[in-house]
């Protein structure tokens, strides 16, 4: 028997590349992974230029859209602007935390990992410091006796400088927080 026999649905030579397989890539990550699997059918199985370029354009197109995401997350200006206000808003909670605990304990904590250490659910770590940094930022916390320093040192990381920023809380007259 000749493999020129076989009907044509059965025959593999004479099938067509699934270049309509590519419309998989405009699905980033999923994309990625069809096109790994088109560009080694095009190379392989089908010898097809045109299916190895469709394969590769679904992989560029997932590193693409995630490189954009993570511009615009953490590298832009408007990215560092939503982590702002999103570190802003555990500054503010942290001040409540802060007085509840001394409320528990009658003091202060000596540092911000002493205050985690009794509610994992406490956010001590500054969302606006780079992500790529192998260990979390605190937020900038000091105890001076009966009272306390806590602010972020906004996004160049460094403490200080202009781009700090503070608790904004209505009562702080009322707690132990100091801006200095």
């Amino acid at each position: 028997m000749n493999v020129d026999d076989f009907p044509a649905s059965i025959n593999k030579s004479n099938s067509k590349p699934p270049y309509l397989l590519g419309l998989l890539g405009i699905i980033p990550m999923v994309g990625f992974f069809v096109g790994i699997g088109l560009t080694l059918y095009g190379i392989i199985k089908y010898k097809d230029r045109k299916l190895v370029i469709i394969g590769v354009s679904c992989m560029l197109f997932t590193i693409v859209a995630y490189a954009s995401l993570f511009y615009v997350g953490f590298v832009s200006e408007t990215g560092k602007q939503q982590w702002k206000k999103l570190s802003q808003i555990q500054l503010n909670e942290l001040v409540k935390d802060i007085e509840y605990y001394k409320i528990q304990n009658g003091n202060y904590p000596n540092s911000l990992k002493e205050l985690n250490s009794k509610d994992q659910f406490v956010q001590i770590y500054d969302p606006t410091q780079p992500i790529l940094k192998k260990e979390k930022a605190y937020f900038n916390y000091k105890r001076v006796g009966d009272k306390y320093t806590l602010f972020s040192s906004g996004t160049d990381g460094i403490p200080n400088t202009k781009d700090d920023f503070f608790p904004q809380s209505k009562n702080t007259k009322n707690s132990g927080w100091v801006k200095n």
